[in-house]
This record gives C-alpha cells, sequence and structure tokens, in this order.
C-alpha cells in the first residue's frame, strides 16, 4: 500500500512538471510569434537624386499636394477674361492652328514652351496663361510641367478647342468617345506592386534644383506623344502594361480597365511609399475620368524617371455609354454636345 502511494505521488510530480514545460514553451513560441509580427517592414531608401528632386519641388510649395493641381479652366471662364490680362498658348500645330483659333492666341509648339516662357514673354505680367490643345490632354501634360518650374499662373483649358466650337469637335473628342470595351471590364481588386527605388535619373547634377532644370529639359525635348496612350492598345494587351485608375474608390469598383490598381489622386504624387509602389521597368498607363487628370499625374511620374503614359480620353475612350448610364450616381464626366459651347473663332 505504501508502495502504490508513493508510485502515485511520483506519477503526479511528473505529470505537473510535464504540464510546466508545455506551458512554458508555449509561451515562449506565442512571444516570439507576436515580435515577429509588430517587427516594422524594411523601408526602401530612395536613390539621392529622387530624393533632391522631391526636397526642391516640396521647398516649391509641393504642387503635387496643393489645392491647384489639376489646374483646369472651363472655356467659359476663358471666353468671358479674354479682354482681360490673360494670355492664351495653343499648343497645336501650326498648321492646324492657322485654320481656326481663339482671338489673340499665340501659336508654341510643345517642344518650344520653356524656351517660350523664359525668353519671350515675361510670365508673371499675366494673371492667367492658359494652355490649349486638342482635347485638353496635351495642355494638361504641358500645364503641369510648367507648374513643376515654378510658373504658378499656368492653367490648361478643359476640353481643348472641343469645348470651345463644334467645329473642332468633331474631329477630336466627338470622334474619341467609345463604349467599345465596356464587356471587358472588371471589378476585382488588383493589388499594388512591392516596394522598390525610384528610377535612377542619371542627370550628373548636384543640386534639386539643377536636377529638376535637367528633367525639365529632357521631357520637354521629348515631345508629347511619348507621353500618350490609347484604348486600344491598352485593352489588347494589358498585361503588358502597369495600370492606373487614378479616381475614386467607388468608380474604381463599378468597373476598371482589367489588371488596373487604385490609386488615390491627392494620395499619391509626392508621397514616398505609394510611388515606390510603380514599378520601374514596366510602362506605366494613368487613366481618370477625361485624361486631364491623369496628365497632370503623367508629367509629374515622368518627371521622376517613370516609363508614364496618360490615356487619351480617359473612361470616355471605352466606356462613355456607363458613364453616362451612371453620371448621376457615381459622379462620371462623359463628354457630350452639351460641353461644347459656340464661342466665335479666327482664322489666318
Amino acid at each position: 500500500m505504501v508502495q502504490l502511494k508513493f508510485i502515485s505521488k511520483i506519477f503526479l510530480l511528473l505529470l505537473m512538471l510535464s504540464m510546466f514545460s508545455c506551458s512554458g514553451n508555449q509561451q515562449k513560441k506565442t512571444g516570439e510569434q507576436t515580435n515577429l509580427q509588430a517587427a516594422p517592414e524594411a523601408k526602401v531608401k530612395i536613390n539621392p537624386d529622387a530624393k533632391k528632386l522631391l526636397d526642391r519641388l516640396v521647398e516649391m510649395g509641393d504642387y503635387a499636394n496643393s489645392r491647384d493641381i489639376p489646374s483646369l479652366i472651363d472655356p467659359s471662364s476663358v471666353y468671358e477674361e479674354l479682354d482681360s490680362s490673360i494670355l492664351i498658348v495653343d499648343i497645336r500645330l501650326p498648321e492646324i492652328f492657322v485654320n481656326g483659333h481663339i482671338k489673340n492666341a499665340v501659336n508654341v509648339e510643345f517642344e518650344n514652351l520653356q524656351e517660350y516662357f523664359k525668353k519671350d514673354i515675361d510670365p508673371s505680367a499675366f494673371d492667367k496663361i492658359v494652355m490649349v490643345c486638342y482635347a485638353g490632354q496635351g495642355s494638361s501634360y504641358a500645364t503641369s510641367l510648367l507648374r513643376l518650374a515654378g510658373y504658378n499662373n499656368v492653367y490648361a483649358m478643359r476640353w481643348g478647342m472641343s469645348g470651345w466650337n463644334k467645329d473642332f469637335a468633331e474631329g477630336s473628342w466627338l470622334d474619341a468617345i467609345s463604349s467599345e470595351y465596356e464587356d471587358k471590364l472588371e471589378t476585382t481588386t488588383n493589388e499594388k506592386a512591392q516596394t522598390g527605388d525610384f528610377p535612377q535619373l542619371n542627370t550628373g547634377k548636384t543640386t534639386g534644383e539643377e536636377i529638376l532644370q535637367s528633367r525639365l529639359d529632357s521631357l520637354f525635348a521629348q515631345g508629347l506623344s511619348i507621353a500618350l496612350a490609347y484604348a486600344d492598345e491598352l485593352f489588347e494587351q494589358p498585361e503588358n502594361y502597369y495600370t492606373i485608375n487614378y479616381d475614386r474608390r467607388d468608380k474604381y469598383e463599378s468597373g476598371h480597365v482589367p489588371g488596373a490598381i487604385r490609386y488615390k489622386p491627392g494620395g499619391t504624387l509626392g508621397i514616398v511609399d505609394e510611388m515606390q509602389t510603380i514599378p520601374t521597368d514596366k510602362q506605366v498607363v494613368i487613366y481618370c475620368n477625361t485624361g486631364h487628370n491623369s496628365g497632370f499625374a503623367t508629367a509629374y511620374l515622368r518627371l521622376f524617371g517613370f516609363d508614364a503614359k496618360t490615356l487619351t480620353y480617359g473612361n470616355n475612350a471605352f466606356m462613355h455609354d456607363k458613364m453616362v448610364n451612371e453620371e448621376s450616381t457615381l459622379s462620371w464626366l462623359p463628354f457630350t454636345e452639351a460641353d461644347i459651347e459656340n464661342y466665335p473663332y479666327v482664322e489666318e
């Protein structure tokens, strides 16, 4: 009997030791897991040239995150201010310009804009300098670059000459609107790419101001067409592009280009963590409602060396009927004849 009690005590002691040991190991494992979960994700530092350029833009007022972007002006406002201190700069081809333009407008091709602002005019002498093109996307891109250069009174005319008179819209906006790819839209939420560095600029310059000027020189020299993309290309091979939907979440969720990733307007440009998720080894296409906002964003990304393009005419180029049908619920901006004024123009 005594022997049995002794054996029972030994068994009970071993059982308690076993429970204590298991409990201790479990606490240790749990602690290790907690520490792993709490560890912050490693940040990728951006290269020195990109950092200097970013700092310089912040010093100049951080246009990309200001209330001034996008700097758009409606044709009606331009018409009302024609007799005030306003300069109209038309960046269309000379042979198109002579066939019809706004009274007193000057014709300056995109590649020559920087030189024109520096040598031919005193930009500060005007209350507004309005950039005009065919449909508004090219002038948005040009305006963004000029604003980033420090010209704070430059605006892009919404809809371009298409909004000024129907004679110009018939060869531009009215021919471009389409619903051809509405049946190919997806509602899948696509994830952003992994974090990486900004593009290597390799300007050979040392200060932020020098880097900024070098990049502006390069972008104006490249011309405008290199920054434009088209719906047919995007939908035929969407896998070839890193497509950015630059709009509100509810619009993105209602249907977007296959593979498109949503980036928030007002929360992307100049935000290092966000820009680091945009690939440097793939062509980037940005689109919005009309191509105006994406034109401004494209200029900013190209300034930093991204191979970015703005989708001309935006959603209007591939889902126009959907935009018309959902205009009241999702605040789409479908272009219609109601957006065309009947303002006079001159020929020479």
